[in-house]
């Protein structure tokens, strides 16, 4: 059984890094699986870059190009929807002619077009496509937000700045609607959140759709000695640390507005926590949050590999994720696994991961003060150790590669006949 996984990037990204895990996870299995992405970052061998590195850039900028152009020249939604209009063939490829299956993951961003995906129906090779988000059940955006024009037919669409009755969204939608009926299609929803979205949709609600998380090493995301990994990071070893973590952490949809007016509170009703406690932040932009805590400020930057990772997780007491759209977050699964307690609002699949004071605390959405009142509970009331045993019994259970390799491979099996 050969397998070719496709997503637009190697690692930059949450759907990137769960798809490059889901490869070694099968091929632990002895599944034979290869990557085949736009832009690769290792020298992996089963990584494979497709061709054209010019090509490849004026892809992504025709696709913005087309839709500010049709947007009435505003880059309102410009990087909220995507309308695959661009992209390369990729059946030609040795690689895909060899496949026995493809698994597409995220392709945005001019990776494959919606002609490309239709070249790949017509060779009649069984597709599963990981939802990452609700792009492939709707017309163009990512997230539908409040609209629910995607259980019908998308049109008016409201991310838009020019909203028609044959706008782009319509236009997609008709155009993957085609395409679905003809392929061999089978959709994978990382979330019992998005998979229930994703069986309303008139699009991928017509084909099999079901739920699998991403996989992921528990054995390189577990615990280990707090006070080792915090001199390792040269952090205090005498605070409560919260952690922060983004890829861009000043993108607003991941809430870190909420988690400084959540700390503020915190102070408000534990006044020692300004000396006690500190807040840790990983990703890009960091320094521009320096002067908005009222703890001691710890940055991080952005980080390069998962051992590292994984170091800061041991390091800190609580892993606080105020993301206001998410799927299922590989960040609360690799927190988990190392036994850290999770706090996040009630949005998309956090509450499938977090057990409401079982294993953290799910928290009102959009509300800093229940935010805070989580964090509060589980640094100064919870039964932190078990928690913790919790936490991390929870994430073997459900994301460890070998668990969630059988499930694909079981998938893959059904649609091949095996």
């Amino acid at each position: 059984m050969r397998i070719l996984i496709v997503n637009t990037s190697e690692k930059k990204g949450g759907a990137a890094i769960a798809a490059r895990r889901l490869m070694h996870a099968l091929q632990k299995q002895g599944v034979n699986a290869d990557m085949l992405v736009r832009d690769k970052i290792t020298t992996d061998a089963h990584v494979h870059a497709l061709s054209g590195k010019w090509q490849k850039k004026w892809h992504f900028l025709w696709e913005c190009f087309t839709i500010w152009k049709h947007n009435g020249f505003s880059r309102k939604g410009l990087f909220e929807v995507d309308i695959a209009n661009v992209g390369t063939d990729i059946t030609a490829h040795p690689l895909f002619r060899e496949a026995d299956l493809v698994h597409l993951h995220w392709v945005n961003q001019g990776m494959l077009s919606m002609d490309n995906i239709r070249a790949i129906a017509a060779t009649g090779k069984p597709i599963v496509w990981t939802m990452h988000d609700m792009w492939q059940s709707t017309g163009i955006c990512h997230h539908s937000v409040d609209c629910e024009a995607y259980k019908v037919a998308c049109k008016f669409c409201p991310q838009l700045q020019l909203p028609s009755e044959k706008d782009l969204s319509a236009c997609v939608f008709r155009k993957k609607k085609e395409i679905y009926e003809t392929g061999n299609f089978s959709f994978v929803a990382c979330s019992k959140w998005l998979e229930t979205l994703a069986m309303q949709s008139a699009l991928t609600g017509t084909k099999p759709v079901c739920s699998i998380p991403n996989p992921l090493d528990t054995t390189l995301f577990s615990p280990q000695d707090k006070a080792i990994a915090r001199k390792q990071l040269n952090l205090p070893a005498d605070k409560k640390l919260l952690l922060f973590s983004a890829a861009k952490t000043t993108d607003k949809r991941k809430g870190i507005d909420y988690l400084i007016e959540a700390c503020r509170c915190i102070v408000e009703k534990y006044p020692t926590s300004v000396e006690e406690w500190g807040i840790v932040l990983v990703g890009e932009g960091t320094a521009e949050f320096q002067q908005c805590f009222p703890f001691p400020f710890y940055s991080l930057s952005y980080v390069h590999s998962e051992a590292e990772l994984a170091t800061i997780y041991r390091a800190v007491d609580v892993y606080v994720t105020p993301s206001l759209q998410e799927n299922l977050p590989n960040t609360i699964a690799e927190a988990t696994a190392c036994g850290l307690p999770c706090v996040g609002f009630k949005v998309g699949g956090i509450p499938e991961m977090i057990d409401h004071k079982e294993n953290g605390y799910v928290a009102t959405y959009k509300s800093a003060e229940d935010l805070a009142e989580g964090v509060l509970w589980v640094l100064t009331e919870a039964p932190y150790e078990r928690l913790a045993r919790s936490a991390r019994d929870k994430a073997i259970r459900k994301y460890a590669e070998e668990t969630v390799a059988r499930q694909y491979i079981q998938l893959y099996e059904s649609l091949l006949h095996v």
